[in-house]
């Protein structure tokens, strides 16, 4: 485990699951949990809560600071929890850090996360919107793929087999 200098960037639709998934990953790992969403300046959560989809211009900054955040970390690792749904928004959060990330994608059917979704107390996200991240997603071909049909728990034991 003294050789694991990773990022790790648990990404996928909102409702996945990836906060559960990247604190459990971080206490496994023993390495810190960012949330992306934490870094989002304030237009950005204004016009989400307002039930509009960011674009790429706004993605654009929020993303330049998760790729410096990553490249912080390079040396004690660190996770990040960020939608990255397309090949471009991985490509930015790489830049500099081909070799130390790697991406962690929680993967499910636009059914499955919007009944999960329904279930969760406080946290409100417009159908629409979840339609549009489906929209806008770009399965990654080589990320480390995990299905959320499965618990927290199992999904964190499938990820760890992974990448050691």
């Amino acid at each position: 485990m003294g050789d694991f200098k990773k990022i790790l960037v648990v990404m996928g639709v909102s409702g996945t699951g990836k906060s559960t998934i990247g604190k459990l990953l971080s206490e496994a790992l023993k390495i810190p949990f960012y949330d992306g969403d934490d870094f989002h300046p304030e237009a950005n959560v204004k016009k989400m809560s307002a039930g509009q989809p960011l674009n790429d211009d706004d993605r654009q900054g929020w993303l330049e600071k998760l790729n410096a955040l990553a490249k912080a970390h390079t040396s004690q690792g660190a996770i990040i929890a960020c939608s990255a749904l397309k090949e471009g928004y991985r490509q930015l959060l790489q830049e500099g850090n081909e070799d130390t990330m790697r991406f962690v994608y929680l993967e499910g059917s636009f059914e499955l996360i919007k009944s999960r979704l329904e279930q969760r107390k406080g946290h409100f996200m417009p159908l629409e919107l979840l339609k549009s991240q489906f929209d806008t997603l770009e399965q990654p071909t080589n990320a480390i793929t995990v299905s959320v049909s499965h618990t927290p728990e199992k999904i964190v034991e499938l990820i760890m087999d992974q990448i050691q």
